[in-house]
């Protein structure tokens, strides 16, 4: 005779709705104060940064897939032609943003990349509808165009297009898209993707020492640190993103994400001092206005269809 499985109980599913929010706001949390670390590390170039995330990253994310107990399917991807090269383009995709975005923050443009992962959900909408055919219902129509007005008027009024947001905005998209068609779960499928860039990364990396320009010991021991301390960086907000998404509602999580760039945004603005000016606070206002629409649709269309 078989038993039936114990079903959680209401304080079970309040329980992991906490733990689920603690562990999700974690990682946004974390995710939005990277700046302060990547900062720390400008006198690196950013491009050797990510060599050194890349490798330092696979190294940590390996023994955690054996802890995890993610192994077999960590091999299953490695043996499966058509999610190793789903893998590599967004491996890619990933080191492209990765690089953009370290640039981005230690070259002055923490506001702008801010703004990138501010409408990186609506542009996720955008390909939606341009990809996998969805229908874009009223209030998700209003809320792309607010967006599309902010960025415009920003571009007129500077005359100079913010391509650091849109790119950040438009490359994190396409991973998210592209990553849907590969049978792996996030942990995984990075582990895999910085294992595919690892090998070209450590070439590079013995290339620059070799000439000498290598930063790794070579100026501070509390530079080394730094750029080892990439990987942790990279697994732990991930780990805790994963943990926080099986806990949550899809409506929660979404959210909960722009945790993120509103921590860059108060960075840029209040610690770092990049300028604000009067465009950019019209921009962003019509942004967070979209960002509301699009969040309250979001979840009363969620509610419905639950």
């Amino acid at each position: 005779m078989t038993l039936p499985k114990p079903q959680k109980t209401k304080p079970d599913l309040h329980s992991d709705m906490i733990s689920g929010v603690v562990y999700a706001s974690s990682a946004f949390l974390i995710w939005g104060i990277s700046p302060i670390y990547w900062k720390a590390m400008r006198a690196v170039p950013a491009f050797e940064i990510i060599l050194h995330r890349i490798v330092w990253s696979f190294i940590l994310l390996l023994p955690l897939i054996i802890m995890m107990r993610r192994w077999q399917e960590f091999i299953n991807a490695l043996k499966d032609t058509r999610t190793l090269l789903i893998l590599f383009s967004t491996a890619l995709i990933v080191g492209g943003n990765w690089l953009l975005y370290i640039w981005a923050i230690n070259s002055g443009y923490l506001l702008q990349a801010s703004l990138g992962y501010y409408i990186n959900p609506l542009v996720n909408v955008v390909l939606g509808v341009v990809f996998l055919k969805e229908r874009l219902r009223r209030l998700q129509i209003l809320a792309v165009a607010l967006a599309t007005v902010g960025v415009i008027y920003l571009t007129v009024y500077f005359g100079e297009f913010p391509w650091i947001a849109l790119t950040l905005a438009v490359t994190f998209g396409f991973y998210g898209l592209i990553r849907k068609v590969a049978p792996v779960g996030s942990l995984v499928g990075l582990t895999v993707e910085t294992l595919l860039l690892s090998f070209p990364a450590l070439v590079f990396l013995f290339y620059l020492d070799s000439q000498g320009q290598g930063s790794i010991f070579r100026v501070s021991l509390k530079l080394d640190l730094l750029l080892m301390g990439c990987a942790p960086l990279t697994a732990i907000p991930l780990l805790f993103f994963t943990l926080g998404a099986r806990r949550l509602y899809l409506s929660t999580l979404g959210l909960l994400q722009y945790i993120a760039p509103s921590c860059m945004f108060i960075l840029a603005v209040f610690l770092f001092r990049e300028p604000f000016s009067s465009a950019q606070v019209a921009t962003f206002i019509l942004i967070w206005i979209a960002l509301a629409i699009y969040s309250t649709d979001s979840m009363r269309y969620y509610r419905g269809n639950k």
